[in-house]
């Protein structure tokens, strides 16, 4: 049965909400997927990483799409 997706907060997310969302081993995890460009679209304020709410749904989806059953 398909779940309803989750709603992201408003807020720009860091790398440990992504760290907490995705269950990663390690906040090094989303710098790995940074440094490969393999996760979502990320950017820096000042030297603070920050990702778009609607970025990381569109990387999810993509995700999810590149899964299908």
């Amino acid at each position: 049965m398909p779940t309803e997706p989750r709603t992201l907060p408003s807020r720009y997310l860091t790398p440990d909400d992504l760290v907490e969302m995705f269950e990663l081993p390690s906040v090094e995890t989303v710098y790995q997927w940074r440094r490969k460009r393999t996760g979502p679209r990320g950017f820096r304020v000042g030297r603070h990483l920050r990702f778009d709410p609607a970025d990381v749904r569109a990387w999810v989806d993509s995700r999810r799409e590149g899964a299908a059953a």
